[in-house]
């Protein structure tokens, strides 16, 4: 449950200190960011949308098992009462390619500090889909049938 009434500053430092958390992922890292969320955090991305901490960490384990160098840098940080949103860049090298996402992702907070929802924004389509051979060029070819 997020704070009935937040402050803006205390947001703000929440949310550096998760961006910094975010920036130092590495396999050994894992733990560290986990703790800054509810044991029940809800997670989405546009590929998942669950609930628990074991499985974020699962998912984290998970991505760097199957990406070469995955490294998130946070390059803009909003705040309100209640929630912040991270601008963030994700590289990461995959089949010997270099691949770059641009996404934001909502945090919301709960009394306690932690982190109790992270809802990720960004573009599956132009940023990932569009790259995979068969699926890019079908995209490719809608994009252009709905652009005129």
């Amino acid at each position: 449950m997020t704070r009935a009434h937040g402050h803006r500053s205390e947001t703000v430092a929440l949310a550096r200190r998760y961006a910094d958390a975010y920036e130092a992922l590495a396999p050994d890292t894992i733990a560290g960011l986990c703790a800054l969320v509810a044991p029940d955090v809800r997670f989405r991305d546009p590929f998942s949308d669950f609930a628990g901490r074991e499985r974020l960490a699962a998912v984290f384990r998970h991505m760097f098992e199957g990406l070469s160098q995955p490294s998130f840098t946070v390059t803009d940080i909003a705040a309100g009462d209640r929630a912040a949103y991270l601008r963030w860049d994700f590289t990461f090298g995959y089949r010997g390619r270099a691949f770059r996402i641009e996404g934001m992702s909502e945090v919301r907070f709960g009394a306690d500090g932690l982190v109790t929802e992270h809802l990720d924004h960004w573009d599956s389509g132009s940023q990932v889909y569009l790259h995979v051979p068969v699926l890019g060029r079908i995209i490719a070819f809608i994009r252009r049938k709905l652009a005129g």
